[in-house]
């Protein structure tokens, strides 16, 4: 059996212990084959139980978001990594930040640190986009509103009491444009309300947003 051939096939993927266990079903003692090939640089460990293959086998490699998708789930993207991946912030973030109707998690991997956030499970599920990356990697993100309200719901101290302050911790804090937040779809958000966490606080950012 070729090895690094059967496993480029998922080298654009993070693999689970049972496709390893598929792939290497000709050995008597596959579990000891896996712990090899990772000592031997061919597959990277990047939690109990999920791998992604290495340079040794292909140049391809799953995107981080990917990554962090399968690292912790029930989870997808958002807070900062979603709120710069559609633009609404300029600063580039080194933070792969997720949101889960599980326990709060972190992991650092590869060097790269990838955080999961609670968020109750009745508003967990609205606002997510699946979002092809590439031909073979498609990815759960929040909507640009969604993660503008997981901002503000997991950012510690912020409590919205007035439409100039939500203003403020818009355009001065986050640096997001005014003609960003126009383009938002409040309507969508409205929706969200009677199971947000901090509902006055995003009832006020919605209201903010709609007097632009």
């Amino acid at each position: 059996m070729n090895n690094l051939m059967n496993l480029s096939k998922f080298s654009d993927q993070p693999i689970s212990t049972q496709i390893l266990l598929g792939l290497l079903k000709g050995y008597s003692r596959p579990y000891d084959k896996i712990m090899e090939m990772v000592n031997q640089g061919i597959i990277y460990q990047l939690r109990r139980g999920l791998y992604i293959t290495t340079n040794l086998v292909s140049t391809n490699a799953p995107e981080p978001f990917l990554i962090a998708n399968h690292l912790y789930g029930p989870s997808y993207v958002s807070i900062d990594s979603a709120l710069f991946y559609w633009g609404l912030i300029p600063e580039r973030v080194f933070e792969i930040s997720s949101v889960t109707p599980k326990t709060s998690k972190r992991f650092i991997t590869q060097n790269v640190v990838y955080s999961f956030t609670h968020l109750p499970l009745a508003y967990y599920p609205l606002g997510i986009q699946s979002l092809p990356l590439t031909e073979t990697q498609t990815v759960l993100i929040a909507s640009p509103e969604k993660a503008l309200c997981d901002k503000v719901i997991t950012t510690s101290g912020i409590n919205l009491r007035s439409r100039q302050q939500a203003l403020d911790f818009l355009v001065e804090d986050l640096r997001i444009e005014k003609d960003q937040l126009r383009e938002l779809n409040i309507r969508e958000m409205l929706k969200w309300l009677p199971v947000c966490p901090k509902r006055s606080s995003i009832k006020i950012l919605i209201e903010a947003i709609a007097g632009l």
